[in-house]
């Protein structure tokens, strides 16, 4: 049984929506909140939004998951570019906000993996559709 790409998703911009939400409101106190802690949030909900655009309308689809796919291009390499730089300057230290950017990054780089492997089976498909109308015409 295949899982709807939609699905995939809104379920991916679920977690990141939740990672952000958990960053903002349980790993640090008052004084210490940040808004970036909210980041995973700010890149959970266009992702949402977009699995629900797919929805709509089969036009919208491939427009909606190409731009999930950018999102989460992104959502991997954003917290690489603060991650990697301040573990060389500083060290790197397992603390709430690098797991909450290894977090994100896991996430995206599933949800990239998972863009991926859709365009090439829509691909594959639709050059097997175009052999079959190529064979009905002979």
């Amino acid at each position: 049984m295949r899982i709807p790409m939609p699905l995939i998703v809104f379920v991916a911009g679920l977690l990141l929506t939740g990672l952000g939400l958990l960053a903002y409101f349980a790993f640090a106190t008052g004084e210490d909140r940040s808004m970036t802690a909210l980041i995973p949030a700010f890149w959970g909900v266009p992702i949402m939004l977009c699995a629900f655009a797919s929805l709509l309308t089969r036009s919208i689809r491939k427009h909606a998951m190409h731009l999930v796919a950018i999102l989460a291009l992104l959502g991997v390499l954003a917290p690489l570019g603060r991650l990697i730089p301040t573990s060389i300057k500083n060290g790197f230290t397992f603390d709430a906000k690098s797991f909450t950017m290894i977090g994100m990054i896991v996430i995206c780089l599933v949800l990239l993996f998972f863009s991926i492997a859709s365009f090439i089976e829509a691909r594959k498909a639709r050059k097997t559709a175009n052999k079959l109308v190529s064979k009905a015409s002979e």
